[in-house]
């Protein structure tokens, strides 16, 4: 019979204790999978996987190791103790190596509250298939859709537990399932393609496979005939579906790492205006059946909702435990890590300030532009906030929609950018980064 998590964890921080660590944690993740692709209206591929995997850190002093294992032996987890000491002692000292005080630990770790585990289980893959060939379907059913580049259904199971000498244990169960289509219209060089799906954590909040494929198709024969738009400064409309894109590089640049390496466009800039007065960036850690929602973060410490950016202004850092102490701050309670690397700081759900105006009053109020709706390529400079991307979608003159658009490429300065947006009403709820589309003035295009 299986080991429950919590037994393997224990059991890895005895292996440490016994080999000489003087601290340490231990996490255990086991996890199922399943993805069927179907093609021309039959299964091309069905996968299967499932595996288990622990990893422990060990302390000793300011220094630290890390270790991981996909066998759970007991010869495996005392071998797992005994290297991972040694490669500790030999490690370089670190001052942010630790863990936290039994006092700052999360005594609230029951995650059934937010609902992230689908009580109908793993779906059978026949009738995983069977959703696949219908959203294909439905795509093909469109005039102009010469194919379907693919269709694929998942599902994913995962368990996590976490145990630490200093006293905290805590685990919790998230799934997912997905339905995406990705159409395709046109021969040759006039070939266009583009997509649809959804992934949540319940089967049975996903759209229906005939929505999937009706969307991925309408959006393909959208961007039939798509050339490249002039050169010159024009306002670029992001959409929803990318826009989070620009609120990520905001995060990137006050993720603690990036801080205590000075490596940032943003390293100076809490307490500064980041965004336009009136917009802020809330982080939603506990939000129900949220992509990213835990109770506590990977060292053990609560969670809680915390403005980011408050009315445009930066209210701090995105820190670990390491990253806070260097400088000289308390962790945000944003650690996650891995089985094989140690805590490293990241965003859990977000969700920015949405705007009263729909994406069609923000087209009206461009006048002439550029609508994104896929970006390829990223050329971001850490340090100065200069950007630059490719980019596709549609041309906007007179506030409408006038043709597609491909082959271009935006440029503009992040600072600049993110305090000059102007978001429209239209974020989807669901996601972990809850973003609506992003009008942003005076962008520079090079197209034709």
């Amino acid at each position: 019979m299986d080991k429950p998590l919590d037994t393997l964890t224990e059991a890895l921080l005895a292996a440490a204790r016994k080999a000489g660590a003087e601290a340490a944690d231990a996490i255990a993740i086991d996890g199922t999978s399943i993805s069927i692709d179907v093609r021309g209206g039959a299964l091309e591929q069905a996968e299967r996987s499932e595996g288990i995997e622990v990893g422990l850190r060990v302390i000793l002093g300011k220094r630290q190791a890390c270790v991981s294992s996909s066998s759970v032996k007991p010869e495996t987890l005392t071998e797992m103790a005994e290297r991972a000491v040694a490669m500790a002692r030999e490690a370089p000292e670190d001052p942010g190596v630790g863990l936290a005080e039994p006092s700052q630990l999360a005594t609230d770790t029951d995650c059934s509250v937010l609902d992230m585990d689908d009580p109908e289980g793993e779906p059978l893959p026949e009738d995983m298939e069977r959703a696949a060939r219908e959203a294909e379907a439905a795509a093909l059913a469109h005039e102009g859709i010469t194919r379907v580049n693919s269709c694929s259904a998942g599902y994913g199971r995962r368990r996590v537990h976490l145990a630490t000498t200093n006293g905290f244990s805590g685990g919790y169960t998230r799934t997912d399932s997905a339905l995406y289509t990705i159409a395709i219209t046109g021969e040759g060089t006039a070939m266009e393609r583009d997509y649809y799906g959804e992934s949540r954590s319940h089967r049975a909040d996903l759209p229906s496979p005939e929505e999937v494929g009706r969307i991925a198709a309408e959006r393909t024969l959208a961007r039939a005939g798509a050339r490249r738009p002039p050169t010159g400064t024009f306002p670029v409309l992001f959409d929803e579906r990318i826009a989070s894109s620009l609120v990520g590089h905001l995060l990137s640049a006050i993720n603690g790492v990036a801080i205590v390496r000075g490596a940032s466009w943003l390293r100076d800039a809490v307490g500064e205006q980041v965004l336009p007065d009136g917009i802020s960036l809330t982080e939603q850690p506990r939000r129900k059946r949220g992509p990213a929602s835990r109770l506590f973060d990977a060292e053990g410490l609560p969670t809680a909702e915390r403005e980011i950016v408050r009315d445009g202004i930066l209210q701090g850092w995105v820190l670990d435990l390491a990253s806070a102490r260097k400088l000289g701050l308390g962790s945000t309670a944003n650690a996650v890590r891995g089985t094989s690397a140690p805590p490293a700081p990241s965003v859990s759900n977000i969700a920015l300030t949405q705007g009263s105006a729909s994406r069609g009053d923000l087209l009206s109020q461009m006048g002439r532009g550029l609508l994104v709706t896929s970006m390829i390529g990223s050329t971001i400079n850490p340090t100065t906030g200069d950007y630059s991307r490719g980019a596709s979608g549609f041309w906007v003159e007179n506030g409408e929609i006038a043709w597609p658009v491909n082959e271009c490429t935006i440029a503009g300065n992040l600072r600049d950018m993110l305090k000059r947006i102007v978001p429209a009403n239209d974020a989807r709820p669901h996601l972990s980064r809850v973003v609506p589309s992003l009008l942003v003035e005076g962008l520079t295009l090079a197209g034709e």
